[in-house]
């Protein structure tokens, strides 16, 4: 019932938020693709966007209208889309994806390793440390009860895909259950945790920053998130 009112609340930091967030790390300019949420399309990604931008990136919008799942052949038009960008930049594209973007973005990175420089998830219920997709995420998106096969597809989701994967996720996600939000532990994951809503994550200036911090990382090297000096009271 709070995700609304906390989503304005995001949304109202911004302003003030700038001179922080134009202090943050700027990487080569590399393509980044924005996914949407699910039921989203590119106008909610518009602020992560046009952020990025400001600090020297070329970002897309994925340009395929709301987000209402994999039906119409959605998944050879997300790969054709990469495609696209990879030939065009002639240089692997990060990918940054809110909620169901976020999934749809680590399975891209496993179709295609060699167009995806880095993964970043906003609140994405990819699954969880030995739990598996979350029974009523499914419900909520397919209206389907989630039976044993059906299970043991969605679990593949959660293996992380070969490249530098960040998770950003919140303990006061009201829409996602935030333990499946999170990446298992390898030589090129991480999460980092923040305090906001769901729906405000494509707005939250902790978000935003966490997220250009990431983008910056040299290609092919990996250096854990800083959680340091001032950004203790923004990141967990």
């Amino acid at each position: 019932m709070l995700e609304v009112p906390r989503t304005f609340i995001a949304a109202s930091l911004l302003v003030p938020a700038l001179p922080f967030l134009q202090l943050a790390p700027r990487g080569d300019g590399h393509p980044v693709l924005v996914l949407p949420g699910f039921t989203a399309s590119d106008v909610s990604t518009r602020v992560i966007r046009r952020y990025v931008s400001s600090l020297g990136y070329e970002s897309y919008g994925w340009k395929l209208g709301r987000n209402f799942g994999l039906a119409g052949g959605l998944r050879k038009r997300l790969m054709e889309r990469l495609a696209e960008l990879h030939e065009r930049h002639e240089r692997p594209v990060s990918i940054v994806g809110w909620s169901l973007g976020g999934i749809y973005a680590r399975e891209l990175a496993k179709l295609m390793p060699k167009s995806v420089r880095r993964v970043i998830t906003l609140g994405s219920p990819f699954g969880g440390e030995r739990q598996g997709f979350d029974p009523w995420m499914v419900r909520l998106l397919t209206g389907r009860e989630l039976h044993p096969h059906l299970r043991n597809r969605l679990n593949r989701l959660h293996p992380p895909p070969p490249v530098q994967s960040t998770a950003i996720f919140t303990k006061t996600d009201g829409i996602a259950p935030w333990r499946a939000c999170r990446e298992s532990e390898a030589a090129s994951t991480e999460n980092i945790e923040v305090v906001a809503s769901h729906c405000g994550l494509g707005f939250h200036p902790a978000v935003l920053y966490a997220v250009a911090d990431r983008l910056a990382q040299p290609e092919g090297a990996f250096v854990p998130f800083d959680r340091g000096g001032l950004r203790r009271a923004f990141y967990s």
